[in-house]
C-alpha cells in the first residue's frame, strides 16, 4: 500500500509532462501540415530526372585516406 505513495504523484507528472509536451508541439506547429508531405511524394518534381541532374550524381565521391599515426 505505501508504494501508492509513490506511484500516483509519479503518474501525475509523467501525465503532466506528455500533456505539456502535446501542447508545446500544437504550439511550435508540429500539426499544421499534415498532408502536405503526402501530396509532396505523388506530385513529386520532373525536373529533378533531368539528363545534367543524373550525371552530376554520377559523380564518384573523393575517396578517403586513413592516415594512421604510429
Amino acid at each position: 500500500m505505501e508504494i501508492l505513495y509513490l506511484l500516483v504523484p509519479l503518474a501525475v507528472i509523467l501525465a503532466g509532462v506528455i500533456v505539456w509536451g502535446f501542447f508545446w508541439s500544437v504550439k511550435s506547429g508540429q500539426f499544421d501540415d499534415l498532408e502536405g508531405p503526402a501530396h509532396q511524394i505523388i506530385m513529386d518534381d520532373d525536373r529533378a530526372t533531368t539528363p545534367s541532374a543524373n550525371a552530376s550524381s554520377r559523380r564518384r565521391a573523393p575517396r578517403r585516406v586513413n592516415k594512421r599515426r604510429h
